[in-house]
């Protein structure tokens, strides 16, 4: 069965403090406003509204948690850089994210949104550099790549895992598009890899006692 299908909403949370107990591995996707987050995970889930799509960017102010069939979580962060944002409440949103990253500790991995078409952005790289240091795995999908053609899809691909080879295969790369359903198989193979093993003992850690 897909790793992602049939996963069934928990809770959604706008505070650290209302984080609920860790249980379960979680599994955390983040990526900029608009680049594609919400259609991906409803693509990989085969739901066509589990995580809300909007037209607008900057609507998700949430952290909305989904129970997989197997028991870890897959973790919708806020959209984040939507420039007519309150200042108010992009600071509000970046220590939300910032503390989840760096603090949540049966987080397992973070799978990283970016649009093909503009990937690596400055906040791009700072989601980064607040989760690397953790040593877990990143997986970033390059999202809407149905937009480019078959050449720029090469391109772009060798050129974002070229800017991530210095981390000794930490961050995984892929092309992905939610319209076609292309790069599903791969996704779902990186991101299960980590609830084996590793991923395993991280779940039986947070587990209440």
């Amino acid at each position: 069965m897909s790793l992602f299908r049939h996963a069934a909403f928990e809770i959604s949370i706008a505070k650290a403090r209302e984080l609920p107990a860790p249980r379960g591995a979680e599994i955390a996707f983040a990526g900029r406003s608009n680049a594609g987050k919400s259609s991906a995970i409803n693509t990989l889930a085969g739901h066509t509204r589990l995580a809300y799509v909007s037209k607008t960017p900057g609507r998700t102010q949430l952290i909305n948690f989904f129970r997989l069939t197997n028991g870890a979580v897959m973790v919708d962060l806020p959209g984040y850089g939507y420039a007519e944002v309150p200042e108010k409440v992009r600071r509000e949103w970046q220590g939300l994210l910032e503390q989840y990253l760096t603090q949540r500790e049966n987080l397992i991995g973070l799978v990283l949104i970016m649009d093909s078409r503009r990937p690596l952005t400055e906040l791009d790289v700072q989601m980064i550099d607040w989760f690397a240091p953790s040593g877990r795995p990143i997986h970033c999908l390059l999202t809407k790549s149905d937009k480019l053609t078959r050449q720029e899809q090469t391109k772009t691909l060798r050129e974002v895992r070229e800017a991530f080879a210095d981390f000794n295969g930490q961050i995984t790369v892929q092309l992905f598009s939610s319209l076609k359903k292309t790069g599903m198989e791969e996704a779902e193979k990186i991101v299960g890899s980590w609830l084996t093993e590793d991923g395993e003992a991280a779940q039986r850690e947070a587990e209440p006692e």
